[in-house]
């Protein structure tokens, strides 16, 4: 059985890795936002290159494209999602990641 990760799983491990900030019981408005947009958008990329969406996670974070997400996630978000997820390969290629 595969144990896949689902949004609320990828949004505990998205608050984890917020070193240095409190986190407290309530998150701010953009911080809610970016969550809920890196937990839309990890199961679109994994639904398009035919992975789990655990396998997805793993692949962005190796290759530099959680990375690129976090940092561009207010420019991404406003786009179509195909684009989104297309840049996210992009830079994990241009990291090692598999064409």
């Amino acid at each position: 059985m595969c144990r896949c990760f689902v949004p609320s799983q990828l949004f505990h491990i998205f608050a984890r890795q917020q070193k240095g900030k409190d986190m407290g019981t309530a998150l701010d408005k953009q911080t809610s936002d970016k969550v809920s947009f890196i937990t839309f958008i990890i199961p679109r990329f994994a639904e398009s290159y035919k992975m789990n969406v655990r396998d997805a996670y793993l692949y962005l974070k190796k290759y530099g494209g959680l990375e690129y997400l976090m940092e561009h996630w207010w420019a991404l978000h406003t786009d179509n999602p195909f684009w989104a997820v297309r840049d996210m390969y992009e830079i994990c290629h241009q990291n090692g990641g598999a064409r």
